[in-house]
């Protein structure tokens, strides 16, 4: 979990590779409707994002065990995801700062959430605490950030 650029794709598919869990891309479960609001630069409302959260929720209900990666930036989202999903969910939230997510943003391409929507997602961020997630910083590298939530998992 975490804002547009954090990296949730990548890590999703290096723990996946690693763990042998498939992993689903939560963007993939967003609306057409949700896409060309996001596209035209649009923030999403909690009444966009209810119906892709049930969404997600249902992918974990049907495919567990499985790693998706979705923002889910508020701490009523990530109840909403618990709840059903109907079974235990761990959150991994990658972190990082404004400006290195900005970069991040900025070099990709191909994808439809513009770096103009990065201050509503840091605005709508409630970070959650140490009982709610694990919370890992995106500064360190791809394999250092895996290897350090495989070991916070086990």
């Amino acid at each position: 979990m975490g804002v547009s650029g954090c990296g949730k794709s990548s890590v999703g598919a290096a723990l996946s590779a690693r763990l042998g869990i498939p992993y689903v891309e939560g963007d993939a479960l967003h609306s057409r409707q949700a896409v060309a609001k996001m596209r035209a630069g649009v923030p999403l409302t909690d009444d966009d994002r209810w119906p892709w959260l049930d969404r997600v929720a249902q992918v974990l209900h049907d495919r567990a065990p499985v790693i998706l990666g979705c923002s889910a930036l508020k701490r009523a989202y990530r109840d909403r995801i618990r709840a059903g999903a109907g079974g235990p969910v761990t959150f991994v939230h990658l972190s990082g700062s404004r400006a290195l997510i900005a970069a991040r943003m900025a070099a990709r391409s191909g994808h439809y959430m513009p770096l103009a929507l990065l201050d509503s997602q840091f605005a709508a961020l409630e970070p959650p605490g140490p009982e709610e997630a694990i919370t890992v910083d995106i500064a360190l590298g791809l394999p250092e950030l895996v290897e350090t939530i495989l070991s916070r998992l086990s």
